[in-house]
């Protein structure tokens, strides 16, 4: 029998830490700079931007095409080989070359910005998976909550510290300043390098490799093992229905992460102070989110607590879509001089929380549903959910936008969320642990 006894609180902040560090991949890459930058700057197809959101949603959706392909099988090899500390650092390796080398990004040069953040965004998203992976061994089942939120809460801090330093150093993202701000790319790879060191060093290996049969490669034998547990997948029922929401969910998060700065810029107009401010803001009522809720989650369960998240998103959607309308509507009936972007700041408030506490819920679910001896393969399913959903949502809103304009294409992320809703109401928690509990008491095996 397999037991989940809870590790040390040393190897509990290494693994945090790979969130501390990526946060920054996150913040600036896709979701603050990066994007405003190649959107506005280096394909600046003004005044509306539509070819540049365009060609960064193709872009960011290709990348998460390339993990959806190589997530479970990848998941499928660490396992078989316990090998999950190599390919997190090859992940590592590769986020830190190419996205350094985004520096060489720039007006006339849109292809090579492409290209390298196919290549960046592909590393680090898989990463993700990969170091999610180590959850289930890191504690019980009632501590998952609090370790997964920790960690989260920890990235969006990180997040917001290397976020200063291109705030308050590089400047602001704009033609006249591209010498100074295409370095967002290099300041990231470093800090990501550094940051995750304490990962390598203090994070455990705990599983057995086991040798490869006779005339065996090991892409066989991962494409083997992803068709087992496909043919087995009734088992897991509660898993595959998460899996299906978590898709419609993230969905609208990946819109969201990828385009709440670019919508600040084009649809708010707000100023570069502001900007900043929604940097901290949206940093601080994350990590709160992702830590406060990892206690509720063990208080009134992860499935509870992932609902509650998802009912704050429609709400939040709701809220960025109304901004305007509120800040007019405050100055005509009330008479009170409310700007758009204020408003926005507010709201960013309850995007913030809703976008910690859902993704650190959606993380222990899926480490509460997963044997230990197949988590990295079906913490790879959850890469492949999650990126799928990249993909879906972002060829969705590039579209959208291209038809409709990126206000109006924000609703579409209402109708994701409700049907993640409606989806998750029949994944039964007690159930679904229940399962992975018999894989590690040696009951059910495949």
């Amino acid at each position: 029998m397999t037991t989940r006894s809870r590790a040390s609180r040393r190897e509990i902040l290494g693994w945090a830490m790979f969130d501390f560090a990526n946060s920054a991949y996150t913040l600036l890459i896709i979701t603050v700079v990066f994007g405003d930058l190649f959107t506005r700057v280096i394909v600046g197809d003004a005044p509306d931007y539509r070819l540049g959101n365009l060609l960064w949603s193709l872009a960011l959706a290709i990348s998460y095409l390339m993990v959806v392909i190589a997530s479970p099988v990848a998941g499928a090899i660490m396992d078989y080989t316990a090998s999950k500390k190599r390919f997190l650092f090859a992940s590592y390796a590769l986020t830190v070359v190419t996205t350094a080398l985004l520096y060489w990004a720039a007006p006339g040069y849109v292809w090579i910005g492409m290209l390298l953040l196919i290549l960046s965004n592909f590393a680090f998203s898989i990463g993700e998976s990969f170091i999610a992976s180590f959850l289930p061994d890191l504690g019980p089942p009632e501590d998952l909550g609090k370790i997964s939120g920790f960690g989260w809460a920890l990235g969006y801090i990180g997040g917001m510290i290397a976020a200063l330093f291109v705030l308050f150093v590089l400047g602001e993202v704009s033609a006249e300043n591209f010498e100074r701000i295409r370095w967002v790319g290099p300041w990231t790879a470093v800090f990501f390098l550094v940051a995750a060191i304490p990962t390598f060093l203090w994070v455990r290996e705990r599983g057995r490799p086991r040798p490869l049969p006779p005339g065996a490669s090991l892409v066989g034998v991962g494409i083997s093992r992803v068709r087992q547990t496909l043919a087995h997948l009734r088992q897991h029922r509660d898993l595959a229905v998460l899996l299906i929401a978590v898709f419609f969910s993230m969905s609208g998060i990946s819109i969201v992460i990828t385009y709440a700065f670019i919508y600040g810029a084009q649809v708010i107009g707000w100023d570069a102070s502001v900007r900043t401010l929604m940097f901290v803001l949206v940093q601080l009522t994350a990590a709160a989110g992702a830590f406060g809720f990892g206690y509720i989650q063990d208080r009134i369960g992860a499935l509870r607590t992932y609902l509650l998240t998802l009912i704050m998103w429609i709400l939040a959607i709701l809220l960025i879509y109304l901004t305007p309308s509120i800040a007019e509507l405050a100055h005509d009936r009330l008479g009170l001089d409310w700007e758009a972007q204020y408003v926005f700041l507010v709201v960013g408030c309850v995007a913030g929380a809703s976008l910690g506490a859902c993704q650190s819920t959606t993380r222990t679910l899926v480490g509460l549903f997963s044997p230990l001896s197949r988590s990295a393969e079906l913490f790879g399913f959850w890469g492949l959910s999650m990126k799928l959903a990249g993909v879906f949502g972002l060829l969705a809103i590039g579209l959208l936008q291209a038809a409709f304009g990126l206000r109006q294409a924000l609703l579409f992320c209402v109708l994701l969320f409700a049907v993640a809703l409606l989806i998750a109401r029949h994944v039964d928690e007690t159930r679904g642990r229940a399962v992975a509990q018999a894989h590690d008491a040696g009951l059910k095996a495949w």
